[in-house]
């Protein structure tokens, strides 16, 4: 079997901080009611000219550079998003182009906040069966542009950015032990965009008035049950999947959904909180793009040394969940 390897990672965040304070402007709301439910401070917003591939691009920068890797040694670039430039082409697509990587292919996946996860899965494999060398794994989000901003419930848990990793077949770097994945799309319509797919198409004026095309919570209570279940349950299946158990695990990094969730993580798993690194009060809810950018930050303020066994848990919409064990 093929030893795969975290070999360089990136994040990037743009450089507009909206703090709650700022949403208190605009909306009927408080930064106390805010943080006390979700445990958000701030995030980041896009510039009106960046797209999410811009946002990546810089990610995967940061990652080849440490990998000690060119835009010509990349032979896959799998893009985790819910937010692609377009949806025709894939915005993988436009990232190959901005980042000048002529020897790739490149394509989207589609799993919401669990997307970076779904999209390592499958460079683990890829790699594992001889397909590919080098890839490139990132996931991308502008929520900011999604999301109904008069919405109190949700729109306040958004924001923006990009996180990447350089993944291949080598004997060095961090060994990705294991990953697993898993779907429900039978309860799928608790998180959706209604709008612009086949079912609501075309666009219409009435679509766009009863706000079909932002993203919905639904049954958001319910959503919370579920969310630390399938975090847990994930976390599990990776620790005992190599021999481990979840306080084998050095740092557990999870999607930032909520802090509450997280917590509620944390004690169903019996873990110390402060085993569970978090992101969430700086940057709050990006979906896919909440873990690698909470792993290289890891990374980068020493963490996650050599040695740790880090821990990668998601859920999100679809639903989706999944978790990968990585010897660092």
């Amino acid at each position: 079997m093929k030893r795969t390897a975290i070999v360089g990672t990136g994040s990037y965040v743009p450089d507009h901080i909206m703090t709650n304070f700022d949403i208190e402007k605009f909306l009927d709301t408080t930064d106390e009611w805010i943080y006390t439910r979700t445990g958000i401070k701030s995030r980041r917003i896009a510039d009106k000219d960046q797209a999410t591939s811009d946002l990546c691009k810089v990610a995967c920068e940061r990652a080849m550079e440490v990998a000690g890797m060119t835009a010509a040694d990349i032979d896959l670039i799998i893009l985790a998003t819910i937010t692609p430039d377009t949806h025709c082409p894939a915005g993988s697509n436009w990232l190959e182009a901005k980042l000048g990587c002529t020897n790739a292919v490149s394509f989207d996946v589609t799993a919401a906040c669990s997307g970076f996860l779904f999209a390592l899965h499958v460079a683990d494999k890829f790699i594992k069966s001889g397909a590919n060398k080098n890839v490139l794994v990132v996931a991308g989000e502008i929520m900011s542009r999604v999301v109904n901003w008069k919405e109190r419930e949700s729109c306040i848990l958004w924001g923006d950015g990009a996180g990447a990793a350089v993944v291949t077949e080598s004997d060095n770097g961090a060994q990705i032990l294991s990953t697993h994945i898993h779907t429900d799309g039978a309860a799928g319509d608790t998180l959706l965009m209604p709008g612009g797919g086949s079912k609501t198409t075309p666009i219409s004026y009435e679509s766009v008035d009863k706000g079909l095309h932002f993203l919905k919570m639904i049954e958001a209570n319910k959503s919370f049950k579920v969310a630390v279940t399938r975090f847990a349950e994930a976390s599990e299946e990776a620790a005992a999947f190599s021999g481990y158990t979840v306080h084998d695990a050095d740092i557990i990094i999870p999607h930032q959904a909520n802090l509450r969730i997280l917590q509620g993580m944390a004690k169903k798993l019996a873990v110390p909180m402060e085993k569970i690194y978090m992101t969430i009060e700086k940057y709050g809810n990006i979906s896919s793009a909440t873990v690698p950018i909470a792993l290289d930050e890891a990374v980068r303020d020493g963490t996650i040394k050599k040695d740790s066994l880090v821990l990668l848990t998601a859920f999100g919409g679809g639903l989706t969940w999944g978790s990968s064990l990585i010897r660092w």
